[in-house]
């Protein structure tokens, strides 16, 4: 059973979150809070598995209490930003701060459920819709001499080589493509590429290539 905090100003968005999710069967909504601070305290003491955080709300916004949640002991859950904006500004913060996947609140049911169980899977998604623009944002803001000595040193150079075309925007279909070999090799290679360099999912191996200066120029 995947476990689920929901955090949301507003009861009757947590109130039809909790329902499409409980519906699906596998998926269990153990506490709910109505703020930032109080999100990080509910995280604190339940450990859920996926954490569905909303960006903009009184007493404390979702993008704080991502980078305090994720910072903090582990194991520490995978956050999903559920928001009405889909500017940006509030996608790149969500993902910088630590978030491993971003959806709109007027995405289908079924998409909310398949994000929750993909995060609790460990693998990070974005809304399809903002994907690409979230990668050109991550290049316009890429340092201007990026350094990748150091932090990329114990990857091999198929595994760099599969990390830079992640974070290019390709998925492992079009990654096996280009290098012409078997998806199942190129999955093989991220998992140890990720184990390396202590990222959780897809996304975040994504912000590291960019902050480490590993991504296609």
């Amino acid at each position: 059973m995947i476990r689920v905090v929901l955090v949301d100003d507003q009861g009757v968005v947590r109130a039809g979150f909790r329902m499409f999710l409980e519906t699906a069967g596998d998926i269990e909504v153990v506490g709910e809070a109505a703020d930032g601070p109080g999100a990080v305290r509910l995280v604190r003491r339940l450990a859920p598995d996926v954490v569905c955080m909303d960006v903009r709300m009184p007493g404390g916004d979702g993008l704080a209490a991502t980078r305090e949640i994720v910072a903090g002991e582990p194991p520490v859950p995978a956050v999903l930003v559920v928001t009405t904006f889909d500017l940006d500004e509030y996608v790149f913060g969500a993902l910088e701060a630590g978030a491993s996947g971003f959806v709109l609140k007027d995405a289908e049911p079924d998409d909310l459920v398949d994000a929750v169980r993909r995060l609790a899977a460990g693998e990070g998604l974005v809304d399809h819709a903002v994907t690409r623009r979230v990668i050109a944002e991550f290049a316009r803001r890429r340092p201007a001499s990026p350094s990748v000595a150091e932090p990329a040193e114990g990857l091999t150079a198929r595994e760099t080589e599969i990390v830079r075309l992640l974070a290019g925007g390709l998925s492992n279909a079009e990654i096996a493509a280009e290098l012409v070999v078997e998806v199942s090799t190129v999955k093989s290679h991220l998992g140890r590429a990720m184990t390396k360099i202590g990222t959780r999912d897809r996304v975040q191996t994504v912000v590291w290539a960019y902050r480490n200066g590993l991504a296609p120029r």
